[in-house]
C-alpha cells in the first residue's frame, strides 16, 4: 500500500472522480478526510471505501468552509490534498449569465486557491503534495465553455505558480487533466440555444471507447500523491483518450 499511514483530503468526494479518489487513496493504506456540500453522497462514499474516512461536509464557493474543511483534515497532520471539487454549465457565449460565469470561478478556482492556501502551512511541516484537478479545458479553447475553461486554465496557473514557490520548501503541486470521463457532470444534458454540435465534437477522445471512467483519474491521483512521483511538480497530466491529440 503505497499510501499507507499518509493523511489525506479529498473534496468533491460526494460522487464521480472524488469519490473514486477516497475509494482509492483508503485502498492504497491513507487516512482520508472526504469534504463535498452533499452530506448524503460523502456517507454513501464512506460506505465504499477500506479504511473509515472523517466525514466533512463543506460549501466549496463559502471559503471560511473551505478553511474548516483543511482545519479538520489537518488535526493529526496532513500529507496529501486532493482537490476535486467543480461545477460545470455550458451554454451559447451571448446568453450566459455573469452569475453563473461568477460561481464557476468561485467554486472551480478561488476555493482551489483558498485550501491550498490553507493546507500549505502543513504540508509544509509534512513536505506533503497537492494534486488539484484541472481538465483539457485548461489546455486548450473549447466552444460554450467560457467560464469553465477560464476557470480550469486558472487552476493551472495556480499549480504552476504554487509548485514554484513551494518547491525549496519540499512541497509538490500538481494537476490533472481529464478529458470526457462517464461522471454525473460530464454526463450532463446539452444546454438550450444555438450549439454547433461539430465543433463541440471536434474535442471528443480518439481512442476506441476513449472516454474516462472515474477510476482512471483516481490511478493518477494515487501516483501523483505517492512518492513514486517525488520527482515530478508543476505538471499538468493529461486523461482523455486522445482527445487533444489533434
Amino acid at each position: 500500500m503505497t499510501l499507507a499511514g499518509k493523511r489525506a483530503l479529498v473534496t468533491g468526494a460526494a460522487s464521480g472522480i472524488g469519490r473514486a479518489t477516497a475509494i482509492r487513496l483508503a485502498a492504497e493504506g491513507a487516512l482520508v478526510t472526504i469534504g463535498d456540500i452533499n452530506a448524503a453522497g460523502l456517507e454513501e462514499t464512506a460506505a465504499k471505501m477500506a479504511l473509515p474516512p472523517r466525514i466533512q461536509p463543506f460549501d466549496a464557493s463559502d471559503y471560511a468552509s473551505c478553511q474548516a474543511l483543511v482545519a479538520a483534515a489537518a488535526s493529526d497532520g496532513l500529507d496529501v490534498v486532493c482537490n476535486v471539487s467543480g461545477i460545470l454549465k455550458w451554454g451559447p457565449s451571448l446568453d450566459f449569465s455573469m452569475e453563473d460565469f461568477d460561481r464557476i470561478l468561485r467554486i472551480n478556482t478561488s476555493s482551489v486557491f483558498a485550501i491550498c492556501q490553507a493546507a500549505l502551512p502543513h504540508l509544509i511541516k509534512s513536505k506533503g503534495n497537492v494534486v488539484n484537478t484541472a481538465s483539457t479545458a485548461a489546455l486548450q479553447g473549447i466552444a460554450y465553455t467560457v467560464a469553465y475553461a477560464a476557470s480550469k486554465h486558472a487552476v493551472a496557473g495556480i499549480t504552476k505558480s504554487l509548485a514554484v514557490e513551494f518547491a525549496q520548501l519540499g512541497v509538490r503541486i500538481n494537476a490533472i487533466c481529464p478529458g470526457h470521463v462517464n461522471t454525473p457532470m460530464g454526463n450532463a444534458p446539452p444546454p438550450p440555444g444555438d450549439v454547433d454540435w461539430a465543433l463541440v465534437m471536434r474535442n471528443a477522445p480518439k481512442l476506441e471507447n476513449g472516454s474516462c471512467e472515474p477510476e482512471d483519474i483516481a490511478e493518477l491521483f494515487a501516483f501523483l500523491a505517492s512518492d513514486r512521483a517525488r520527482k515530478i511538480t508543476g505538471a499538468l497530466f493529461t486523461a482523455d483518450g486522445g482527445q487533444l491529440a489533434g
